[in-house]
């Protein structure tokens, strides 16, 4: 896997105060993506030790809700081995946080992954120009959907998060 950068507090990518990972690769290729530079999985930098431990540390802070998984799209084919062994990890070394993805697949067409057991919160969908609506809460397109995946999980139906 590859990354392009680690936010160790952004305040807009989920509830809280959050690390974000921009992972590399992405071939929904949005119209108007605000990260296009992210498509290419052979960009940013390999996601490396130096790396992970860098994400740790910042994940360590008592005042650090979670991690958010953007990019790209952590969900991108070849990046979902590796996505969803360091989401598992993640969750194992700091339970008490939460973990947000975004991704540009919709919850019906991916809700069969494993990397979901260790998902909290899932943005989905595509970004759509034509729905760009910025008074939204943590997304850019009126299309996309805030979704609480283990009340999701237990209902069997797309619950959504409260913002």
């Amino acid at each position: 896997m590859r990354y392009h950068n680690i936010t160790k507090d952004d305040m807009l990518n989920g509830d809280g105060l959050r690390v974000v990972l921009w992972v590399a690769g992405c071939d929904h290729c949005c119209k108007e993506c605000q990260n296009p530079i992210t498509w290419d999985p052979n960009g940013g930098l390999e996601f490396d030790q130096g790396a992970k431990d860098e994400l740790f540390e910042a994940l360590d802070k008592d005042y650090i809700s979670g991690i958010t998984f953007s990019g790209g799209d952590p969900l991108y084919f070849g990046n979902r081995p590796d996505v969803e062994k360091l989401a598992e990890e993640v969750h194992r070394r700091f339970p008490q946080k939460t973990i947000w993805m975004y991704t540009g697949f919709t919850y019906e067409a991916i809700s069969d992954l494993k990397v979901l057991d260790y998902v909290d919160v899932l943005v989905d969908g595509e970004f759509v120009v034509e729905q760009k609506n910025t008074q939204l809460y943590w997304r850019g397109s009126a299309n996309q959907r805030v979704i609480d995946v283990k009340a999701s999980k237990k209902a069997g139906e797309v619950i959504l998060h409260c913002e």
